[in-house]
């Protein structure tokens, strides 16, 4: 009872310290997982080492599944192997972390070419100067953008051109930068390396980059061409400016934002090819982070780059966070927390599946506009895997796959409602209050609450479509 009490309070109590932004989101975070492996989390220094049948024992009686003739010798030889882990080995994701890291490096080293700087200027270009047109393709950018890299890196990249191209054409930043971030967290729901909840949920669910790339892309693609056509009726008529301002953006000179061209080309191959590595590694066997890694390694060797200088520009805070926010999910795991969730959602076994889908995919959104979508994620998907292997309605892999892609949708959708929603929201208001543009909770609230309801619903009707196509 003691252990189950402390983990939840120590669970909630980061939680809340998290949200309040008293405390460094990452500080929070270790010292609610350093607590957690004080007291909760065991490894094998706590006693006497485990056997194989003990950690599966634990783990069967952890995830509710019943044991059955398919618990074979593969899963007893993992047993082995995790009883013979380390405790950070054992209770983080290491997939997750190492991909982030290896697609961090990437975006290093393409940053320092200012091929990111050449594509918002050059759409700026193309759209002849016409703010609306601009933010459209700035939009378009950054989605695609998001895709295939960490949205919080292209909302750092993006973000100081938009600045300039908006002072440039005398306008408010603040409808572009907006914008954009609600681009990157839409963009970033269509694969499994665009946004981090979706690498948690692909690596609990295994689920590759080509399944969500077929199955998510041409929805939210979808989603993009409808946001792009409200924001041309929205504002075509709020933002008007004169012949002058727009000759300014076309004086502007793109090639000269491209400061290393041979690393450009060297870097934006190793790139096309990383991204074909996600495409099939699924086919290969291999995971992620061993493709982002691998692909890393490749450009630092064929660039002429400081190595020292990219290491240091990787977002440690942001990885560092996710360390402790897997200990601390794990430890309330093991407290028995995610257990009283999963009765909870165990209520729902007898329910119709999209009934139940529908339900969970409304509540995970609004709990990740509130909670931020990746702490969320970590906390609810090993409790939604636990509910899908015990529910005979989702016996059928179509309707498990079901689940998995309505609750991907709600959470990295759902991580444009609020400010803490999403890392991205955070780091755009940190960069507009740098250059003087104060952004309260309520004011980005009434840009990205729309955005997500309206999405929210498009996601629904995705959803009941699909499980009238493939489940029934």
């Amino acid at each position: 009872m003691f252990t189950f009490w402390f983990a939840t309070i120590v669970f909630i109590g980061t939680y809340i310290v998290i949200a309040s932004e008293k405390v460094h989101k990452t500080v929070a975070a270790l010292i609610g997982a350093s607590l957690m492996f004080l007291v909760v989390l065991h490894g094998p220094t706590h006693g006497e080492k485990e056997t194989p049948g003990q950690v599966l024992e634990q783990g069967i009686e952890q995830s509710q599944v019943q044991p059955s003739p398919q618990i074979g010798a593969e899963l007893l030889h993992r047993a082995e192997k995790y009883g013979e882990l380390d405790v950070f080995a054992r209770y983080v994701n290491f997939d997750v972390i190492f991909t982030l890291a290896g697609m961090m490096l990437l975006v290093n080293v393409l940053s320092g070419t200012g091929i990111f700087q050449y594509i918002a200027i050059k759409s700026a270009k193309i759209a002849r100067g016409s703010p609306v047109r601009t933010m459209i393709l700035l939009v378009l950018s950054t989605a695609f953008l998001s895709a295939f890299l960490d949205n919080v890196t292209t909302v750092l990249l993006i973000a100081p051109v938009t600045l300039l191209v908006a002072t440039e054409l005398g306008v408010s930043a603040m409808p572009f930068l907006m914008a954009e971030t609600m681009a990157s967290n839409i963009g970033g729901t269509a694969t499994l390396i665009g946004d981090p909840p979706n690498l948690i949920i692909g690596s609990v669910a295994r689920l590759d980059f080509a399944a969500f790339m077929i199955n998510l892309a041409p929805f939210i693609l979808g989603i993009l061409i409808v946001y792009c056509i409200c924001l041309r009726l929205y504002y075509s008529k709020r933002m008007q400016v004169t012949v002058e301002k727009r000759a300014r953006i076309m004086e502007l000179n793109e090639s000269a934002a491209v400061t290393d061209p041979v690393n450009m080309k060297r870097g934006g191959l190793v790139m096309i090819i990383t991204i074909a590595g996600f495409l099939v590694h699924g086919v290969l066997g291999l995971q992620p982070c061993v493709i982002a890694i691998a692909g890393a390694a490749l450009c630092l060797a064929i660039c002429k780059v400081d190595v020292d200088h990219c290491l240091e520009k990787i977002e440690w805070s942001t990885l560092f966070f996710f360390l402790g926010l897997f200990a601390l999910v794990s430890g309330a795991a093991e407290g028995g927390l995610m257990g009283e969730f999963g009765s909870l959602l165990a209520s729902a076994k007898d329910w119709n599946v999209l009934v139940t889908v529908l339900v969970v995919m409304w509540i995970s959104g609004i709990c990740a506009a509130i909670m931020n979508n990746v702490s969320y994620t970590a906390a609810v998907v090993s409790v939604v895997a636990a509910f899908l292997a015990t529910t005979p309605a989702f016996a059928a892999p179509a309707a498990r796959e079901l689940m998995w892609w309505g609750l991907a949708l709600s959470v990295c959708l759902g991580g444009n409602g609020t400010l803490v929603g999403a890392a991205a929201n955070l780091v755009t208001v940190g960069i507009a209050e740098k250059s003087g543009h104060q952004v309260t909770f309520k004011d980005f609230l009434h840009y990205g609450l729309p955005v997500t309801v309206l999405s929210m619903i498009a996601a629904s009707i995705y959803i009941i479509i699909r499980y009238y196509v493939c489940c029934i």
